[in-house]
């Protein structure tokens, strides 16, 4: 009983990869085309000023930012590009699951000297494409953001990567996505169709300009479109 168990929780972990890499396992999807687009929007936007670190946040939990960031990581690891997704939600990580690994190192652990960068940077399935795992989750995330340790952190990742996509928590639940979007080149905030309300998306918007941090665009996620059985997302660069 506890192998079928098992066997179904596998097959389920892998439906559930499969439905949210859709730019990997369905390149030629309407989804993953919306995918490129934002990609290409963020390249037009990175002429006058380098835009390589980008945090993805959300208003609220379930809008869909993480399969965003995921997803936006992946489209620029299929043009050829080193790319570096960290998991920056240390609340509710979800990176691991979603690429197959386990999180029993990662960026906590760099945070706090217990390990070395290079021991916790891992290769994924995708060409291009590492992963940065959050890492046990701490009794004080927003402390450890703030340290100087991130600073540093994310300039030795300049140094090897073209782009870093930090998939941060939600900007209305805690200040983490604040902190991360001020050591940040650009911030992609996600909506939820039919879900996010207007005013969580201004209030979103209101406290990443506190932050002092450059709204790249919007991404309107899980837009059933009339007569197609795909969702699409579409990005609107500001």
């Amino acid at each position: 009983m506890k192998v079928l168990v098992r066997n179904r929780e596998r097959r389920e972990r892998l439906t559930e990869r499969h439905r949210s890499l859709i730019t990997h396992y369905r390149p030629q999807s309407p989804a993953s085309e919306q995918y490129r687009t934002m990609r290409t929007n963020l390249q037009f936007a990175s002429l006058n000023e380098e835009i390589r670190l980008i945090t993805v946040t959300s208003s609220s939990p379930g809008e869909g930012k993480s399969t965003t960031a995921a997803n936006l990581a992946i489209s620029l690891a299929q043009q050829g590009f080193s790319t570096l997704l960290i998991d920056g939600d240390m609340r509710k990580p979800t990176c691991h699951y979603t690429f197959g690994m386990d999180n029993q190192s990662g960026l906590t652990n760099v945070l706090i000297n217990v390990h070395s960068l290079s021991d916790v940077l891992r290769k994924s399935f995708v060409p291009n494409l590492h992963i940065l795992t959050s890492g046990p989750i701490p009794p004080n995330p927003a402390e450890l953001l703030s340290l100087i340790q991130m600073d540093w952190l994310l300039n030795e990742l300049r140094k090897q990567f073209d782009y870093i996509i930090v998939d941060s928590p939600p900007v209305l639940a805690v200040a983490d996505a604040q902190i991360l979007a001020q050591r940040s080149d650009g911030v992609i905030l996600v909506v939820s169709s039919g879900k996010t309300e207007k005013e969580n998306g201004l209030k979103a918007k209101e406290l990443l300009s506190r932050a002092n941090t450059k709204l790249l665009g919007v991404v309107l996620n899980k837009k059933e479109k009339k007569g197609s059985h795909y969702q699409e997302y579409y990005a609107r660069s500001k």
